[in-house]
């Protein structure tokens, strides 16, 4: 798809795209379809469906007043390709935005990307959630923490939380099943020093759309002992009877 292209889909789906930013995408989707053809880093291999459910999904956080704010820094973990933390990234280039990673690999691709589109306030890590999240350069660091389709509730929090200053929050992009993992989360949120927020439906135009993202505000330091070691979280997430 060519920058125009992208553009006026953005904009018939109800987000701004500003004529730079359509034409950082274009390349953007490029190297995604070509580097996709020796490594993992998306199913979805048609552009309008790639536009779509990873570009315009990580920009409906701009369409909430405040989820993102004016200025400050956002880790996105566990990023993937990039979703929704490059795109923010590209989006919003007074935001700090570090991506977080386990898998190398992943990451010499979103390095290729941030200097194609010139992107200059993305940080790269490589590491495991639950290991960086021990460190004091990233640990209560953040504005914001945000993960898209990494985990249940409970264990993203596990993951996020910790990433997050008091203030701060994290952003969870979920489907509608988030509904049901609610309790759990709440529970994991209060271990953790957060509170969950009322889930936000996100909107495309035209489009059957059924996702939100769930704030979750941190309202105190998360205690040391979280998160526990790399694996543990998911093997017992919080908020499940036996895992605390």
């Amino acid at each position: 798809m060519r920058a125009a292209e992208i553009r006026e889909r953005l904009q018939t789906l109800g987000l701004s795209c500003g004529e730079s930013l359509a034409e950082q995408l274009e390349c953007y989707l490029r190297l995604l379809l070509e580097w996709n053809q020796r490594m993992d880093l998306t199913a979805v291999t048609e552009e309008p469906e790639i536009l779509e459910r990873h570009f315009a999904d990580s920009l409906t956080a701009l369409q909430v007043p405040g989820m993102i704010p004016e200025t400050g820094s956002l880790i996105d973990v566990g990023t993937g390709a990039g979703f929704p933390g490059m795109v923010l990234a590209l989006a919003r280039p007074d935001l700090r935005v570090t991506l977080l990673d386990a898998l190398g690999k992943r990451l010499d691709f979103l390095a290729a990307v941030a200097e194609a589109v010139g992107a200059r306030n993305v940080t790269l890590v490589h590491a495991r959630a639950e290991d960086a999240a021990r460190q004091p350069a990233h640990r209560g660091q953040y504005d914001r923490a945000a993960a898209r389709a990494v985990a249940q509730l409970p264990v993203l929090l596990e993951y996020l939380l910790p990433y997050v200053r008091i203030g701060g929050a994290a952003l969870c992009w979920k489907g509608p099943s988030v509904l049901q993992e609610l309790e759990a989360g709440r529970r994991a949120a209060h271990l953790l020093g957060g509170s969950l927020q009322e889930p936000v439906r996100t909107e495309l135009r035209g489009l059957a759309w059924d996702h939100l993202i769930l704030p979750v505000e941190k309202k105190q330091k998360t205690p040391s002992a979280y998160p526990r070691k790399a694996g543990t979280p998911n093997r017992q997430p919080l908020g499940v009877k036996g895992s605390e």
